[in-house]
C-alpha cells in the first residue's frame, strides 16, 4: 500500500498562528477599551467579536473534520484496492 506525502507544519508555523491570532484579537480589546464611545456601544461591538472568534474557532474545526474524515475515506478505499489486487490472479483459469 503507497502512504500519501503528508505535509509537514513546523512548530514555527503553529507558534506564529497561535502569535498572529493572540496579536489580533488583543488589538482588537484594546481598540474596544479606548473606543471614545458609549458603554452600550462598547458592549454590542465586544459581543460581535467573541461572535466572531468563536464562529471562526467552529468553522476551523468543522473544515478540520472534513478533511480527516476524507483521509480515513481515502485509506480505506485504498486498503480495499490494495486487498482486491493482491488477492487477483490473472493467470487463473474458471472451470
Amino acid at each position: 500500500m503507497t502512504k500519501p506525502i503528508q505535509p509537514t507544519r513546523t512548530a514555527a508555523f503553529h507558534a506564529q498562528a497561535i502569535l498572529s491570532f493572540a496579536v489580533s484579537l488583543t488589538s482588537m480589546v484594546i481598540a474596544l477599551a479606548y473606543l471614545p464611545a458609549q458603554a452600550w456601544v462598547k458592549a454590542f461591538l465586544a459581543l460581535g467579536l467573541l461572535y466572531v472568534v468563536t464562529s471562526t474557532i467552529t468553522l476551523c474545526k468543522v473544515v478540520r473534520d472534513r478533511q480527516e474524515l476524507s483521509e480515513v475515506t481515502n485509506r480505506v478505499d485504498q486498503a480495499r484496492l490494495d486487498k482486491l489486487l493482491a488477492e487477483h490472479d490473472p493467470f487463473k483459469v474458471d472451470a
